[in-house]
């Protein structure tokens, strides 16, 4: 028997589980990546994941600070981003958090990625890892090596925006 009115059916509440991955979709940030690279150009990656990395994933078990990403054979790959697995899962396999991981682009953001990197001192940095319609996305960023000065002129501004809101607080 039809539901006379399926508009209804699909306007359940949703779960808890749900809600709390819409008021926090960020898993992890590279902070250390904005302070050591300028980045030049953004893309969104989706991740090919395993069933307990995404259950440890929604747990927030991830770090990408170590992470790089590098293209091989006309395919991007996650490197050094560890996920740590959660001990009441996966009791039949052995799961290695700091896998390779596979990402998901088309063909054009591949070639552009691909033309950056062989330009001198590029590289791509995963920058923040998140929650996009019930998926798993990368943001990753072609970056540029800072140097020292580089670095000193970053913290320079930083500690004077601070600064600032403090004056600014002050006089409110």
């Amino acid at each position: 028997m039809r539901d006379p009115h399926p508009s209804i059916a699909m306007t359940t509440p949703r779960k808890d589980k749900d809600r709390k991955s819409d008021e926090n979709p960020t898993i992890a940030q590279n902070k250390r990546a904005r302070y050591e690279y300028f980045i030049e150009e953004k893309l969104e990656a989706g991740l090919a994941l395993q069933g307990w990395e995404v259950k440890s994933l929604r747990a927030g078990k991830a770090q990408i600070t170590e992470g790089y990403v590098i293209i091989k054979n006309g395919e991007a790959f996650l490197i050094g981003a560890h996920i740590t697995p959660l001990r009441t899962v996966s009791t039949h396999i052995v799961a290695d958090p700091t896998r390779t991981r596979k990402l998901l682009l088309n063909r054009r953001e591949l070639d552009s990625l691909l033309g950056a990197v062989e330009r001198k001192g590029h590289t791509i940095v995963p920058l923040e890892l998140y929650w996009s319609q019930g998926k798993v996305k990368l943001e990753i960023g072609v970056a540029k090596g800072k140097q020292a000065h580089d670095k000193r002129d970053t913290e320079k501004d930083r500690d004077w925006q601070r600064e600032k809101s403090r004056l600014l607080r002050k006089r409110g």
